[in-house]
């Protein structure tokens, strides 16, 4: 007996009065029965439409096509009067506004037992028995039978929604939005009462939400839409905790259920339905080919349980060490520096690397940066060897701003000479064309670009504009890769929170990778999506920056990171 439901190319376009608007373009899953699967998206990137387009309630008026198979018989093939025969008994929704569904006019159980007696499950004397018995199983106490819809609050209204879908026993249930209107106590009700459900029915699920968090309590697999494609697909707490597409990333970071104590940044620019040549994402991502706006990219493998739908395999890898050691010679003792590190940095990520002092961070840096050669191991920049093509002085390279802005910059030279020194030393451009880039990094960092403030010394500034300064030289050269050394540490904390979140807006904007060097747990979980625990030069912890930055996560029990904030060896 075939158990699986089956999603195979779904499209959907809709006819405006003016023009077609394609809401989805070839969806497909699988989904196992007693399993569940979680789409998640921005508003128009097609959720709902695919909901509708499996259920058959898409209007004849647009076009529909694709096939659904329920336990491995055509559903969405079949004609109309086989398909209600279907809909509700084989396979329900829960709609997302009870407002619309909900009869203002009749009773809660009328509207129950009506479903029960039209589907010729049971008499209306058992419908009615059947009814409070389907009220109490989603936490309702019974009288609810007799109320009306406005009698009820928000809370109880999605209940009742929950148990007109289960009503009929489906085997396959959608949910749109469960808890989208619920008060955080609710919520968690309503998610407990969906697994008890799930658990006693033994029904295939799928969940749309825009809480990624609901979804990964709720789902084993997630779906990201974008623009109507699937944009990516694998196991949903390996999508969450390290995404692999640009849009899931920019996503995931905007929100705040995944990282409350973050700042969000929500992605630049609108999202562009209507295209119908290259990727859904072009006009928005921040790392496109010429080949994203020929063509559109498919859903492919990229690894065993993860697909993507990007022509550079999602995320690209610009930053990797590989084995890297490093050791000092002091008098007669050799000082381990780094010992066997591995890191990777993907396009637009930050890495956060976090150490007590002499836990090697800085050299890390330097080696990564091509400022000081490893004794062993390589660096990889676009996945070429850094000591056969030296990057760190080149433009779109790996660019390094220290963590002293007063030694960082001469104070002998200018505002306008120390951000054009490394286009004059590297030959870009003639001098108003440098003078143009100047004045525009400086005013990426909010400093002023007039010819007083220019012809300005280094030494007359603040401590937080030399770091600005620092940071408008690094940025001038259009960098792929930023590596920032404990560029705080030494300002006070409102320049300390101007500086962090000018630099985290820059790359949201322009997309460089950041690694973000730091002694303070506090920053790194501000800012990091990835990180590393270095002591005494070893690698001792790493991960999704939000896991091992959740002090009360059950793996974070006695973790190396917890162990060095009791120590007293890192802020926390």
């Amino acid at each position: 007996m075939d158990r699986t439901i089956n999603a195979i190319d779904l499209r959907v376009q809709y006819q405006t009065e003016k023009e077609k608007v394609v809401a989805l373009r070839k969806a497909s899953f699988t989904l196992r029965e007693g399993k569940s699967i979680g789409i998640v998206g921005e508003s128009g990137s097609g959720k709902t439409s695919l909901a509708l387009a499996m259920m058959g309630l898409i209007h004849r008026k647009h076009t529909r096509s694709g096939e659904l198979k329920l336990f491995g018989e055509p559903y969405l093939s079949l004609p109309e009067k086989e398909q209600k025969k279907h809909r509700w008994n084989t396979m329900a929704m829960m709609f997302q506004n009870s407002m619309n569904v909900l009869n203002p006019v009749m009773p809660i159980g009328k509207q129950l037992t009506e479903r029960l007696v039209e589907r010729k499950i049971m008499d209306s004397r058992q419908a009615e028995q059947e009814a409070e018995s389907l009220l109490k199983s989603v936490g309702l106490e019974g009288w609810e039978a007799k109320a009306f819809p406005h009698q009820l609050s928000g809370g109880m209204q999605q209940r009742v929604l929950l148990a007109m879908a289960v009503a009929c026993k489906p085997r396959f249930l959608i949910l749109d939005e469960p808890t989208g209107s619920l008060d955080g106590l609710a919520r968690a009700e309503m998610i407990q009462r969906i697994q008890s459900l799930q658990k006693q029915m033994n029904f295939a699920m799928l969940v749309i939400s825009h809480d990624i968090k609901l979804i990964g309590e709720l789902t084993q697999e997630i779906m990201v839409l974008y623009g109507g494609c699937v944009v990516e697909q694998g196991a949903t707490d390996a999508v969450i905790e390290k995404p692999m597409h640009p849009y899931s990333r920019g996503l995931f970071n905007a929100s705040v259920e995944l990282a409350p104590y973050k700042d969000l940044w929500g992605i630049p620019g609108e999202s562009n339905n209507g295209i119908e040549e290259g990727c859904v994402f072009n006009n928005r991502c921040t790392q496109p080919s010429s080949l994203c706006y020929r063509h559109m990219p498919s859903l492919e493998s990229v690894s065993i349980e993860r697909k993507v739908a990007c022509h550079q395999n999602g995320l690209i890898h610009v930053l990797k060490g590989e084995g890297l050691s490093k050791e000092y010679d002091i008098g007669k003792k050799s000082i381990v520096a780094l010992d066997k590190v591995y890191m990777n940095l993907r396009h637009g990520e930050t890495l956060a690397v976090i150490g007590p002092s002499g836990s090697g961070k800085s050299t890390l840096a330097k080696v990564l940066g091509g400022f000081t050669e490893a004794d062993e191991g390589d660096v990889f920049f676009n996945g070429k060897k850094l000591k056969e093509h030296p990057f760190s002085c080149c433009e779109e390279g790996v660019q390094l701003v220290l963590q002293d802005p007063f030694s960082a910059l001469s104070h002998r030279m200018t505002v306008e000479e120390v951000v054009s020194e490394p286009l004059q030393i590297n030959k870009i451009g003639d001098q108003a064309e440098r003078k143009r880039r100047v004045k525009h990094a400086l005013r990426d960092l909010q400093l002023s670009d007039e010819e007083k403030w220019l012809h300005r010394y280094t030494s007359s500034l603040s401590g937080g504009q030399r770091q600005r300064v620092a940071l408008a030289r690094a940025l001038v050269m259009n960098p792929k890769v930023l590596i920032a050394d404990e560029i705080t540490s030494m300002l006070d904390v409102s320049t300390q929170a101007n500086v962090l979140r000018l630099l985290k807006g820059l790359q949201s904007q322009k997309g460089f990778a950041l690694l973000f060097i730091t002694h303070d747990l506090n920053l790194g979980r501000k800012i990091a999506d990835q990180l590393i625990v270095l002591d005494k030069g070893k690698v001792i912890e790493e991960g999704n920056a939000n896991r091992i930055l959740q002090i009360n996560h059950p793996n974070n029990h006695q973790s190396p990171c917890e162990n060095l904030i009791k120590a007293g060896l890192i802020n926390g």
